[in-house]
């Protein structure tokens, strides 16, 4: 399920190549499953020859409602120096979700240059489809979200408040460099897999945004002649992810349509606990950030009945992208194993194994 570049070199300590991680558990069951996470990474690291050094860090939904800040005035500045960042799931009652999101994911995305949500969802053994005789060879894709700009931008308001002629204005930003690099990236995938691109559009409504989009795409996809490339309308394409997932492979999406696609191919793929993410500054100039798809289910935060193996794999993103794609590869196929067997499992996969018997079931695997 690892995609992407790995960086060549890493930092070394003594004998041991020792990465910084920081790691950020957020709120509710993102607590549980970034513990476990931490669990696997540390074994594989144990047995591939590096060291990962953890600093905890209490950014979260909680943490705004005792001090009114998601993150501190320094914490940009103190999260650059890490090699890359695990998260966990954000949000909490009595915060609002677009305090959350531009308190925290946001900011540090933008910062650190992560233009990039790599989304992959395939599914996995011992998992079902909600798509009725769809099986494993036909449900495994990749979805490439611009992470930066696009229709996620501040630039805007309401007018007239608590007036009959009230409204509200919210401005999309398309830059040129913005989407030819996330095309580009899909691109560059697309020949590490097999060589298809679907674009994700909608300038059959939108007059101004989606045209300028597709032209990019247009004259990207000029420069890779052994890809196919195809552009869809973000309806029709989200009907061939429930009718026709075998004909999708990379998809590549503006930042409201890649998430919308995102969430809709990881629930026809097994769902969202068992979905990673990655958000990627391809250069390695900032650190990355790693976190599952799936929120922080504060209703069941603590309990130990929460799936922990998207955190899992959400963390072999974290070591591909460093350069450990050895340690990667073990991680997904100690995932794969435990889901086979089909005894250490959680309530949502028909189990009754609680958050920490899984991490440790896949930390034995290894």
């Amino acid at each position: 399920m690892t995609a992407g570049a790995p960086v060549d070199g890493a930092p070394v300590d003594g004998d041991t190549r020792t990465y910084g991680i920081a790691a950020v558990p957020g709120d509710g069951i993102g607590v549980d499953v970034t513990t476990e996470a931490r669990r696997v990474l540390d074994a594989v690291a144990a047995a591939h020859g590096f060291a990962l050094r953890w600093t905890e860090f209490d950014y979260s939904c909680e943490r705004y409602l005792r001090t009114g800040a998601m993150i501190p005035d320094d914490g940009v500045a103190t999260l650059a120096g890490f090699d890359a960042i695990l998260l966990g799931a954000v949000g909490f009652p009595g915060v609002a979700d677009h305090v959350s999101l531009w308190g925290l994911l946001i900011p540090l995305r933008r910062a650190f240059s992560q233009y990039v949500n790599l989304r992959p969802v395939r599914l996995l053994p011992g998992t079902t489809s909600a798509l009725a005789g769809r099986g494993a060879d036909e449900l495994e894709m990749v979805v490439v979200r611009e992470n930066a700009e696009g229709e996620y931008s501040t630039l805007g308001g309401r007018h007239n408040a608590g007036h009959p002629g009230e409204f509200a204005l919210q401005e999309s930003v398309f830059t040129r460099v913005g989407v030819e690099r996330v095309v580009r990236y899909a691109f560059e995938l697309a020949r590490t897999r097999s060589k298809r691109v679907c674009s994700a559009t909608k300038s059959n409504g939108i007059i101004h945004t989606m045209p300028f989009w597709d032209e990019v795409f247009d004259a990207v996809a000029a420069e890779y002649p052994d890809v196919v490339a195809e552009s869809c309308h973000v309806d029709a394409l989200a009907a061939r992810m429930v009718q026709a997932p075998d004909r999708l492979d990379v998809v590549v999406g503006s930042n409201l349509f890649g998430d919308i696609l995102s969430d809709l191919a990881a629930a026809v793929t097994g769902g969202l606990g068992m979905a990673p993410s990655g958000n990627l500054n391809p250069e390695h100039t900032h650190p990355s950030m790693f976190e599952a798809v799936h929120g922080s289910a504060p209703d069941i935060a603590g309990k130990g009945i929460a799936n922990p193996v998207a955190q899992i794999l959400a963390g072999a993103m974290l070591l591909d992208h460093l350069g450990e794609g050895a340690a990667a590869r073990a991680v997904e196929a100690a995932v794969e194993k435990v889901l086979t067997e089909g005894r250490v499992v959680t309530p949502d996969l028909g189990g009754t194994a609680t958050t920490a018997e899984v991490g440790a079931a896949v930390a034995g695997a290894l």
